[in-house]
């Protein structure tokens, strides 16, 4: 593993090189202070994570969830973080991984409809089979109706962070490299020679910012 740019602290969409580091507060930190300050993380509260049946008024949402993931993820990354800084002589320190799994973890779900999985089957099956749907894929590209066909929520929070959110900036939230590949989690396309198969592998996928 090339851990230095791996960890590469620049943003995307942004020339300019991070400032010195500043030890009470990362840039990926940082990160995790924008994510938690967009609206696109707000609205997780309007997102349920599992319905329990329970006989009290408790709904857990995607927004509980996602700060507990969040807080587990720091603590974990952290501590293999120390681990590999000691083993491989990085210049890093082992809460800059903590910070950039916090920061993954926080906005992992954003790009997820409600009803989660059974929400991506929905608008599958929808822009799959619907007339509207037909009609207004008509401009599009074999790419860009695959997107909408095969639609993946991880696909689209990767939109959502770099481009919707904070549209008038290039790159979105301008988030750090190593959060945004921490993030991705499945490196494809929605189309491709071997999209049809089962294998998990290629269950997932993510695109491009345009």
């Amino acid at each position: 593993m090339e851990w230095n740019p791996l960890l590469s602290a620049d943003r995307l969409g942004r020339k300019r090189k991070p400032g010195p580091l500043d030890p009470a507060r990362s840039e990926f930190r940082r990160d995790a202070d924008r994510i938690t300050f967009s609206t696109a993380f707000r609205r997780l509260q309007d997102k349920t994570q599992v319905f329990p049946l329970a006989d009290n008024d408790y709904v857990r949402t995607r927004l509980t969830h996602s700060l507990e993931v969040s807080s587990v993820g720091r603590s974990l990354g952290a501590r293999i973080g120390t681990v590999l800084c000691q083993r491989h002589k990085l210049a890093a320190h082992g809460s800059d991984f903590g910070d950039i799994v916090a920061a993954a973890a926080l906005a992992h779900d954003l790009g997820n409809p409600p009803f989660g999985h059974s929400g991506e089957d929905a608008i599958r099956h929808w822009f799959a089979k619907s007339n509207v749907a037909l009609d207004a894929k008509a401009g599009l590209d074999t790419a860009q109706r695959a997107d909408l066909e095969r639609y993946e929520g991880n696909a689209q929070g990767f939109r959502l962070i770099t481009r919707l959110q904070m549209p008038d900036n290039p790159g979105g939230l301008q988030l750090t490299h190593a959060t945004l590949g921490a993030f991705t989690k499945y490196p494809r396309e929605s189309i491709g020679p071997d999209v049809e198969t089962r294998g998990a592998s290629v269950k997932k996928f993510w695109v491009l910012p345009k």
